[in-house]
């Protein structure tokens, strides 16, 4: 199979490789759609395999970009930045300057932002080689950590999910959390403070001691998450957590969490409508932190400041989509993660 005829390039516009000796910058820019605006995400520094594994990654999360800014209804595309860290290696400026100026060369098609291994200041080093980089601090756009808005759309969805699917409030429903990073720790105290009941876990014991200790929940080692007894399993650490070999274990009615790309692939979406539980596709409940981005985006265009209330705004109609995709599934009687795909792609297919 050619590569423009794989599964992951899936009608991609482009994919961009770059390289920097001087800093050692190996990386990877995919653009999945232009359509609805300039491509969108976030830059990601991880320690891959191999660069198969590095572009396949790239591909699926600007594929996942493009449609959660569609279903978020933001004038942006979707794109994806992975940088390949190679072990014993330490991130420097110079590897965040020779990406910012490999994002320049780009002309505004593709904005950079946080995710997985960056912080705000590796992309202040960014920053200073191109435009085109959000997620910044110190000026009047500046969208601030993207987490607690992240955590408040997640939270907002297993919210109107268990209504819809158990009806009844958050209050009393078991919720077993697998990641605690920035998102999955402020999801946990914000289902704590409705009333929820917690089981988490995390690779680091101590946080997951922590975040339980304060919420009054139960941590639990890593590999014991999917067995736990809950009504809502909230995958929020890395993608393709929900597979055909942890389905089985899980007794949740609900799977809804932060996790970008938490199933494994299409079949398990069928499995999950199958056996009569719910899924909630991630792209529909974890658009908190884009929606930050493109506020900011949008203050950068304009020379104005960010706006609040416009991200509000945003989390509502974000969560209302949710809700279109929870009544289409049981009317139409297919899978969630089916019908929030058609959504996207429709709106995608409109821009055009």
């Amino acid at each position: 199979m050619s590569f423009f005829e794989s599964p992951a390039f899936e009608g991609h516009e482009a994919l961009h490789a770059f390289h920097d000796a001087r800093s050692g910058l190996r990386c990877f820019i995919a653009i999945h759609s232009t359509a609805r605006g300039p491509a969108t995400g976030g830059a990601r520094l991880w320690t891959y395999p191999g660069e198969q594994a590095a572009i396949d990654d790239a591909l699926k999360l600007s594929r996942a970009m493009s449609y959660k800014n569609a279903v978020c209804d933001l004038e942006l595309g979707g794109g994806k930045a992975v940088i390949m860290g190679r072990a014993g290696v330490a991130k420097s400026p110079a590897l965040f300057e020779a990406f910012g100026a490999a994002v320049e060369s780009l002309g505004g098609s593709y904005w950079g932002a946080e995710d997985v291994g960056v912080t705000p200041e590796d992309l202040a080093h960014a920053a200073r080689r191109t435009r085109y980089m959000a997620g910044l601090t110190g000026t009047p756009a500046a969208s601030g950590d993207p987490s607690p808005v992240t955590a408040e759309g997640v939270k907002r969805g297993i919210e109107l999910t268990v209504q819809k699917t158990l009806n009844r409030s958050l209050s009393g429903v078991t919720v077993a959390i697998q990641g605690l990073g920035h998102v999955g720790a402020r999801l946990a105290d914000l289902l704590a403070g409705a009333g929820a009941k917690l089981i988490v876990t995390d690779l680091d014991e101590k946080t997951a001691r922590a975040v339980a200790a304060r919420t009054g929940g139960k941590a639990v080692p890593p590999h014991a998450i999917f067995d736990t007894d809950a009504e809502v399993f909230a995958p929020c650490a890395l993608g393709g957590a929900i597979s055909r070999e942890t389905l089985p274990r899980i007794r949740a009615r609900i799977i809804a969490g932060a996790a970008n790309n938490q199933l494994a692939d299409a079949e398990t979406g069928r499995a999950i409508f199958d056996r009569g539980a719910v899924y909630a596709p991630d792209f529909v409940l974890n658009g908190g932190g884009i929606i930050n981005i493109a506020a900011e985006i949008r203050a950068l265009a304009s020379g104005g400041a960010y706006d609040p209330d416009w991200v509000a705004m945003k989390l509502d109609r974000m969560t209302a989509t949710l809700g279109e995709v929870l009544d289409r599934s049981i009317r139409e009687r297919r899978p969630t993660d089916v019908i929030a795909n058609e959504i996207a792609r429709e709106r995608i297919a409109a821009a055009r």
